[in-house]
């Protein structure tokens, strides 16, 4: 239960009111860390609240230690894309309904000083994307020294999409906190571990699984494609059977996305479109003309991978496939949350059965291979090439005692050199 983890009774009336009963997986492990003042490295599957376990630490923390003096953002939470700061923002204004604490967003895609009053004012809870943040931050509009606890959600893939610069700006400006944490729903590379090490000290680190309650069940599968018309005619099929009553469709570029969203809108198929470049209020409409279920549709780039956060969302379909395997894991997160069950569906060309074996791989799932009625493949599947071995080359006797004869002289001017050196020195 959620007041076991010793958290304010405020906090408790309000996940009580979003209807939370009982912690996750990841809450009950990194609350109790958090409260104990410890850095956290933590990973969990998506739709498993690590949001709300970031969240209701920092309110917690707040409700702890009040503000002394005015200043700038107290808790700092860093995010990759716009839609996640967005959610974000929204969760800690639910989870801190009963506070009066100021809580900001601050994100691209909106007018530079539209933020100002966010900025000007005592701000408890700041939640924001590194580009926007750098901005300000080199107009000596905001100054991160008065942050005591820094949170980079989505580290890995902060850093994926290039922000190495800023967020090691972010965290040398934030040099006075108390605590640093990292949260993603895959904590994996050199690169990441690199700057996991330069920000944290003696981390907690929190690998949660979720339980079969949290656990969504998505249904995987695919479908061979014999060109980009018989996709789309499988597409269509999908989107306007019963079975899909929420479906958000990935596709690899800006150009696809009005294309596909159009072509399905003269059939009359309920449909919208976001990607990267929209103004971020044409954005906010559409996500929450998919959550009010205005459209049935949502076809986007992989801006929406990561952040949208809607419970029912039925099918995520794989227009395109992506370009990396983790990045389909996180498209496919959309679908079976909170426990519902999902279906997810990838419309594959002969040109993408490579990626298709990346996914297997990293999945440890084999993606099962259907035909939808009247619309089969006329060809089949294409075959992943095998790498081609390099043949062994055989080195006759005379070429093998050539080879030591170089050595050995090689080996021999080195202790020449070493004892010259060494001669040298004495004198």
């Amino acid at each position: 239960m959620f007041d076991e983890l010793e958290l304010d009774p405020s906090l408790i009336n309000a996940i009580a009111q979003m209807g939370y009963k009982t912690p996750t997986s990841i809450q009950s492990q990194a609350i109790p860390a958090i409260l104990a003042g410890k850095d956290v490295m933590a990973s969990a599957p998506t739709g498993t609240g690590k949001t709300a376990a970031f969240v209701l630490s920092a309110l917690q923390h707040l409700l702890d230690f009040p503000r002394r003096s005015p200043g700038f953002a107290r808790i700092l939470i860093m995010t990759p894309t716009r839609e996640l700061a967005y959610q974000i923002h929204e969760q800690t204004l639910a989870f801190a309904q009963f506070n009066h604490f100021k809580i900001g967003v601050i994100t691209g895609g909106i007018n530079y000083g539209s933020h100002r009053e966010i900025l000007e004012k005592n701000n408890d809870i700041l939640i924001s994307t590194p580009g926007r943040l750098m901005d300000y931050m080199d107009n000596e509009e905001f100054h991160a020294e008065d942050v005591e606890i820094l949170v980079i959600d989505e580290a890995d893939r902060m850093l994926d999409m290039g922000f190495v610069k800023e967020m090691r700006r972010i965290t040398s400006e934030a040099r006075n906190r108390k605590q640093s944490l990292l949260f993603s729903a895959t904590l994996e590379g050199r690169t990441l571990e690199n700057f996991a090490t330069d920000l944290l000290t003696d981390p907690a680190r929190i690998e949660a699984e979720s339980s079969l309650k949290e656990r969504g069940k998505i249904n995987q599968w695919m479908h061979v494609a014999d060109s980009d018309a018989h996709k789309f005619e499988l597409l269509a099929n999908i989107v306007q059977s019963e079975e899909c009553l929420k479906a958000i469709v990935f596709v690899r570029t800006r150009e696809k996305v009005q294309h596909i969203a159009g072509k399905l809108q003269a059939l009359e198929v309920r449909s919208c479109w976001l990607e990267g470049e929209m103004p971020q209020d044409k954005r906010n409409k559409a996500v929450m003309r998919l959550r009010s279920g205005q459209v049935k549709v949502l076809v986007a780039t992989d801006v929406a991978a990561r952040g949208l956060d809607i419970d029912d969302i039925t099918h995520v379909i794989n227009y395109d496939m992506p370009r990396t395997a983790d990045t389909y894991v996180h498209r496919i997160g959309r679908t079976g949350r909170a426990g519902k069950k999902g279906t997810a569906i990838s419309l594959v060309e002969a040109h993408d059965t490579g990626m298709v074996k990346k996914v297997e791989n990293y999945t440890e799932q084999v993606l099962r291979r259907r035909v939808i009625k009247g619309l089969k493949a006329e060809h089949k599947e294409a075959k992943v090439p095998a790498k081609k071995r390099k043949p062994e080359v055989k080195l006759t006797k005379k070429q093998i005692k050539g080879k030591a004869k170089k050595q050995r002289k090689k080996l021999e001017r080195r202790a020449e050199a070493k004892k010259a050196s060494t001669n040298s020195q004495s004198s």
